[in-house]
């Protein structure tokens, strides 16, 4: 039977398809849904259009490249799924094809982002200066609204804070710096390292380790995701733990060995170094500091849904005598997703006022979120609100 895909690409598998019963269990805990109610939002939606194409009924382009670009991947559906379909799986599938099927000037301007910047340590540096030279001057008001809001802030003093090549005594942890963990957040990075020492590791940070792929992954840009997993393996695959603060990232590296499917030498090394990948959070590090009062926390989907992360969060708080607030949102996506924000710019700042009003109902003074993205969305619309709440990384907040 002849399908819609792209031959020679990655497609959602006819097993994975057929895991869904079209139950609808799903809609309610998809945030897409929720905003449109339109059943083309959800992921029963989004799979019937897949089995579509999957059948010769329908080709990858116009209306299904829609429904695609409008999902999250935040896999908020995989939990509440009976049949445990693979979300996750089918959306980054479809997306190669979708990407692959794109007119030429959009996939060019998509590709310049991911590929050419992110994608290369030296140019994310230099994107990283030239967008802290325009907000200190701040040019940054002459952006669109929606690059505002998506945009981190950055520092001089925050680019240049020195990280120790090695510290500390015990097994070898090595810590992922990223890309825009590097360029935006180092003060985590200064916070995870010390976590990693206290928790009895000898913290070492890689020269230039990068991006790990997980954006060029969620936006379908396959062989640049595979390009960047294999460097971080080379980089990385001595560590006994390797150490990763943002929840994208970390969820995205549990995920080497399916990525590099296609090469058995590949696959092996991708899984062993899953194997060694741990959270930041998951570090069973004492605090070194004590804290008191209220912090809100915000679950990345990528910890709670792809990863199962959230009691850890907690406890990371609680050891250090915190009181952790949850949001009462039932968990739902703050609308980053990693580039989504400037992709999809209305559905994103829909959930992102939604998320920073969430936040500010608990009366905490501090939220805690553990992904870049999330603080990045999570904090501009609390300024947008008026809002004086702080955004840390968990790990900062007790550090």
């Amino acid at each position: 039977m002849s399908t819609g895909w792209t031959p020679g690409l990655p497609a959602p598998t006819h097993d994975d398809l057929n895991s869904c019963v079209q139950c609808g269990l799903c809609l309610p805990h998809c945030p897409t849904f929720r905003v449109t109610g339109l059943e083309t939002s959800s992921p029963r939606g989004r799979i019937a259009a897949m089995r579509a194409v999957q059948n010769g009924e329908a080709p990858v382009t116009g209306e299904f490249t829609r429904f695609t670009d409008e999902c999250l991947a935040c896999r908020a559906c995989e939990p509440a799924c009976p049949s445990s379909v693979p979300y996750g799986r089918l959306i980054e599938a479809a997306r190669i094809q979708t990407e692959a099927n794109r007119p030429a000037h959009e996939r060019t301007a998509r590709r310049a982002g991911i590929n050419g910047v992110i994608g290369h340590h030296r140019l994310t540096r230099l994107a990283g200066w030239a967008l802290a030279t325009g907000q200190l001057l701040r040019l940054d008001r002459l952006m669109p609204r929606h690059l505002r809001l998506a945009s981190p802030r950055i520092t001089f003093r925050g680019m240049r804070l020195p990280l120790p090549r090695s510290t500390g005594m015990g097994p070898t942890a090595m810590l992922l710096t990223g890309c825009v963990m590097d360029i935006a957040f180092r003060p985590v990075h200064r916070a995870t390292l010390d976590a990693m020492v206290r928790a009895g590791y000898r913290a070492v940070v890689p020269g230039r380790s990068g991006c790990c792929g997980a954006l060029a992954a969620h936006a379908g840009e396959v062989e640049s995701a595979r390009r960047l997993a294999r460097q971080r393996i080379i980089q990385m695959e001595g560590a006994e733990v390797v150490v990763v603060n943002s929840a994208g990232c970390s969820a995205h590296m549990r995920t080497y060995g399916h990525l590099l499917a296609d090469d058995p030498e590949w696959a092996a090394r991708g899984q062993a170094l899953a194997a060694a990948v741990r959270d930041a959070v998951e570090l069973e590090a004492p605090p070194g500091r004590r804290v008191e009062g209220y912090v809100a926390v915000h679950d990345a989907c990528h910890h709670l849904h792809a990863q199962g992360i959230g009691p850890e969060v907690h406890r990371t708080l609680r050891a250090a005598g915190a009181t952790p607030v949850d949001l009462g949102d039932g968990g739902r996506c703050c609308g980053a997703g990693g580039i989504y924000a400037v992709l999809e710019p209305g559905m994103a700042a829909t959930l992102g006022e939604q998320k920073a009003r969430a936040i500010i109902a608990t009366g905490a003074p501090v939220v805690a979120v553990a992904n870049p993205g999330c603080a990045i969305q999570i904090r501009n619309h609390l300024d947008a609100l008026g809002s004086d709440v702080a955004v840390r990384h968990p790990l900062e907040i007790v550090d």
